[in-house]
């Protein structure tokens, strides 16, 4: 009688923990040596998976932890008493959201996934203990901290100074400084948000946001298909912008 062998399948790779995450290195600073990467994994609750609509947390409600994006997109936005949305930001693979409320006893925003999407947890109360001990992740998140200051301050020059092409073309070239930290192709990407949140959060109708798109392509700058976008010329791209054109999100350009 032939044995049978048991068919073992691999571990998910929303179940990895950071040593084998390939995204470790854009969320966890590059210091933090192999035991301390140990103590994290023990205070990280890893991949909660999200389908699109979904909140991992909501405006006003208590707040509790930050998160790291391991797949798909999230979006932030905020409600104004009159019940009006305005998106803050979106956050890609290997971005941590929540850093805005840390200072703060309940979330500024509320957070919603764009599509199928997984997130680790890290609980601040954990975080704060394990910071004390770990000088570079308390660093590490000051300066992320400080980073998404910097994004809210030239997000607004970029709407109160800039034109509709300027803002597009600012949005453009921040996603492929992002898909190009990841590895992926800086020229070829998917949207992960609809043309509505993109005018929502620069500050344009909808319709001015499709026009745009269209100028571009007409001009041979990108190639637009739904949500899926090749830019065919970044030099030309970069020179919609004038010089003093802030860069947006360079929390999630630069870092």
């Amino acid at each position: 009688m032939n044995k049978v062998t048991p068919c073992i399948n691999p571990p998910s790779p929303l179940n990895r923990g950071c040593n084998e995450c390939s995204l470790s290195k854009l969320c966890l600073p590059i210091a933090v040596n192999q035991e301390e990467i140990d103590r994290l994994e023990d205070i990280i609750k890893q991949g909660r998976i999200l389908n699109r609509g979904e909140y991992i947390f909501k405006q006003g409600t208590p707040f509790a932890s930050c998160f790291a994006v391991r797949s798909g997109a999230i979006k932030t936005y905020s409600l104004s008493e009159e019940g009006e949305e305005q998106v803050n930001g979106f956050y890609l693979p290997g971005e941590i959201i929540g850093l805005d409320s840390i200072n703060t006893n309940s979330y500024s925003c509320s957070a919603k996934a764009l599509e199928r999407t997984s997130v680790c947890e890290i609980p601040l109360d954990k975080l704060e203990s394990l910071a004390t001990q770990i000088p570079t992740l308390q660093h590490h998140f000051f300066q992320l901290m400080s980073r998404e200051i910097q994004e809210s301050r030239q997000l607004s020059m970029l709407l109160s100074k800039n034109t509709a092409e300027e803002r597009i073309a600012s949005l453009l070239l921040n996603l492929s400084s992002r898909f190009k930290r990841r590895k992926l192709s800086s020229t070829e990407f998917r949207l992960p948000m609809p043309r509505n949140d993109i005018g929502n959060y620069l500050g344009l109708a909808v319709e001015t946001v499709s026009r745009v798109f269209t100028r571009f392509q007409n001009k041979g700058y990108i190639t637009v298909q739904g949500r899926e976008v090749t830019i065919n010329d970044l030099e030309a791209l970069q020179q919609v912008l004038r010089p003093d054109t802030p860069c947006i999100n360079p929390t999630s350009a630069n870092s």
